[in-house]
């Protein structure tokens, strides 16, 4: 699992270096760390981002855009089958359009909320809480903060679930914090 967690942050780096230093087009704006915690599970997970360049609803310095999200992440359940020190990892591959309400200078405080798509590596089986298909829908509203020095800090809280369209579906929830730094 560490090395193949390795591997997809080793990517992620050079994609993002690679997009971000591109001549013609440039499809990555920013990178992204995050460390989640949810009931008895721990993330870290890795993305790019790439801005919408839109604004919608301007007002009073401040407007509606987004992003996309993609994102590699590693999940560690301590409760595999509601077995306390039986875990389980699995992979989490996912998108996510995200609308962020933010300054016009895009410095300072913003809001930001987001539904996207997200594939696992295995079912979900941890503590009592069960995701019963791979793909699976991830969710989340957020605050943060972007720094002068295109440096940024936030926390959401995130839920993944496959919207009912099969059982069991209880449903994984984490609070998630995030640092990102824009090229």
């Amino acid at each position: 699992m560490k090395k193949l967690f390795i591997a997809i942050a080793t990517s992620t780096v050079l994609f993002a270096t690679q997009s971000a230093h591109a001549d013609d087009v440039q499809l990555v704006d920013s990178a992204s760390m995050e460390f989640a915690a949810g009931t008895a599970t721990q993330m870290i997970r890795l993305g790019v981002q790439s801005d919408w360049n839109k604004r919608w609803f301007e007002s009073n310095g401040t407007h509606l855009s987004g992003y996309w999200d993609l994102s590699f992440g590693a999940w560690h359940g301590t409760r595999c089958r509601g077995v306390r020190g039986d875990s389980q990892d699995l992979v989490d591959i996912g998108i996510d359009p995200t609308f962020r309400f933010e300054n016009d200078d895009k410095k300072g405080f913003y809001y930001e909320g987001a539904i996207g798509m997200h594939q696992l590596s295995k079912f979900y089986n941890n503590d009592g809480h069960r995701l019963s298909t791979l793909f699976e829908f991830g969710d989340h509203i957020g605050i943060g903060y972007v720094f002068k020095n295109h440096w940024e800090i936030g926390a959401k809280i995130e839920h993944f679930s496959n919207g009912g369209y099969s059982e069991p579906n209880s449903g994984v929830n984490f609070f998630d914090v995030r640092t990102i730094y824009h090229f």
